[in-house]
């Protein structure tokens, strides 16, 4: 992927490096929680679908905790994170995000008549606050609603080549795209509505259910994205829709299930099997438009 000749997105917030994972947390976790605690509760947001962070700030405030908030950086701390990255990854990641921004606020006004508000990303190390609780890097990158944020720790990346065989930078290119897809819902109103569909819903499978559709649009919307950057921009090499696609297929719930238990849940996905997330990607890249990643109203996903 070309991606060295995209523009540096403005909206990072840099906080690698930063003393006590970037959080401060007291205890060795998250708002006084343990350790072992937070890695449970992140289990439990993979099962369940519920964005782990989400759960851990719960946590949070029923241990006293408070509401989850945003940490008040001193001036040289704040302008520390608003420097641009010089490293590879950091540009990298600004990159991607800069040519979402680039893409998105025009397609998207064009294709459904609402404007684009860019996201932005934070890039963290270990851990970190977010509007959604604390950000561990145990959870994956993951989109955080109530402050409107990615949160990405970089080692994601290698996590990925090491854990899954995945590499490449579209592969890496397509999970920023993905969680810029999740603020793209956002920024239709779509997961407020899922929201309140998943706590009215009268089970866990059809809880699970609501999310995967969710996740699935978000794969089509990284895939709306990557062809409008590539007709606008030339932006693709021979080889980066199978990296896209071997991505999409290692973090399939199907094929991480048969890695963990040696067998696969249908009812307890909540992402989506392989097949369906490369489908769906397939989907939003060879139509080039947002509607063609109505995921609630296809049939059989």
């Amino acid at each position: 992927m070309r991606w060295e000749d995209f523009r540096s997105s403005d909206n990072v917030e840099d906080r690698r490096g930063e003393g006590g994972g970037g959080g401060g947390f007291p205890g060795g976790g998250a708002g006084g929680l343990g350790i072992g605690a937070i890695v449970i509760l992140c289990i439990i947001g993979w099962v369940t679908g519920i964005n782990p962070a989400v759960l851990i700030g719960g946590a949070e405030q029923m241990t006293g905790g408070g509401r989850p908030r945003q940490e008040q950086a001193d001036p040289q701390t704040q302008a520390k994170r608003r420097a641009k990255p010089t490293d590879e990854s950091g540009r990298f990641a600004a990159a991607i995000l800069g040519n979402t921004e680039d893409v998105w606020k025009e397609i998207l006004p064009n294709q459904t008549g609402r404007q684009y508000t860019p996201t932005t990303m934070v890039l963290y190390t270990g851990g970190t606050r977010s509007g959604c609780g604390s950000a561990q890097a145990a959870m994956g990158p993951f989109y955080c609603p109530l402050d409107k944020k990615v949160y990405l720790d970089t080692s994601f990346f290698k996590e990925m080549e090491q854990k899954f065989g995945v590499k490449g930078d579209f592969a890496y290119a397509y999970v920023i795209a993905h969680e810029v897809g999740h603020h793209v819902q956002d920024e239709l109103g779509i997961l407020g509505k899922v929201q309140g569909r998943q706590q009215a819903a009268s089970s866990k499978v059809e809880s699970n259910q609501l999310s995967v559709r969710v996740e699935l649009m978000a794969d089509c919307l990284a895939g709306v994205w990557a062809k409008n950057s590539n007709d606008k921009y030339n932006a693709l090499e021979p080889g980066d829709i199978e990296e896209a696609m071997n991505a999409a297929s290692a973090i399939g719930d199907d094929k991480l299930q048969k890695q963990s238990q040696g067998y696969a849940v249908p009812d307890s996905f909540t992402h989506g099997s392989s097949a369906q997330r490369q489908r769906w990607f397939m989907t939003g890249y060879r139509s080039g438009q947002t509607k063609s990643c109505d995921t609630f109203r296809a049939a059989g996903n």
